[in-house]
């Protein structure tokens, strides 16, 4: 599916916050949920690679807005390949590529962790440390697997987002479901269907070729 130029930046917002379904768990006791987070994080360290495919719905019941698609992504490190929407976008540690065949163009900008405030790859795994208050929530039965629902709310009173809501598997101890609500009412809602780890990938996965996309014809955008 691919949609508009005015939607796409709202589902692009939310890549970050998709790499928070890749990492987040807790337990059951809510000043035990900094030791399990810790733990998480040291397992995750401990792959060399993670892949998921996931549905992403994004719904303003003031706007009438309910849009819903599917995207798989792909990290190594502070790297990472993101499908969706019809739309590529590549990171490979320095620079990101964003690639729009429905445009014919591609988008390549330079990333500056000191710049950036939002939560990155490189992030992921220590976001949750400062910035967030947390209380445990419901116990779901999704199809026999236990849920727990932790929520979060960011310190910042100016911050976009108003709370984000976390669905872990308690069994496995990744995150099945992100429910992210921003101060404008929007929604989003991430469901992890598949998730692999340690898969082989090839060396270039994270390698953007220019030459191949001008010999295409696509435009080049360098921002930086």
């Amino acid at each position: 599916m691919l949609l508009n130029k005015k939607v796409r930046p709202l589902y692009f917002k939310i890549i970050t916050s998709l790499c928070i379904v890749l990492f987040i768990a807790t337990t059951l006791e809510a000043q035990n949920a900094k030791t399990f987070l810790n733990e998480v994080s040291s397992k995750v360290r401990s792959y060399d690679n993670i892949y998921i495919d996931f549905k992403y719905t994004l719904n303003n019941k003031k706007e009438n807005v309910n849009q819903e698609t599917r995207g798989n992504l792909t990290i190594q490190g502070n790297k990472y390949l993101l499908n969706m929407l019809g739309i590529t976008r590549i990171f490979n540690g320095s620079t990101i590529y964003t690639i729009i065949p429905e445009d014919e163009e591609v988008t390549i900008s330079k990333y500056n962790a000191q710049d950036d405030k939002e939560i990155t790859p490189s992030k992921m795994l220590t976001f949750y440390e400062k910035g967030y208050t947390y209380k445990m929530d419901v116990i779901q039965n999704v199809k026999g697997r236990k849920i727990q629902f932790v929520k979060l709310r960011p310190i910042d009173t100016n911050a976009e987002i108003k709370d984000i809501l976390l669905g872990v598997d308690m069994q496995t101890k990744h995150v099945y479901k992100l429910i992210q609500t921003d101060e404008q009412g929007t929604q989003f809602t991430i469901t992890v269907s598949y998730f692999k780890t340690n898969q082989p990938l090839s060396k270039t996965l994270f390698t953007f070729n220019e030459s191949k996309y001008k010999e295409k014809g696509y435009y080049i955008n360098k921002l930086d």
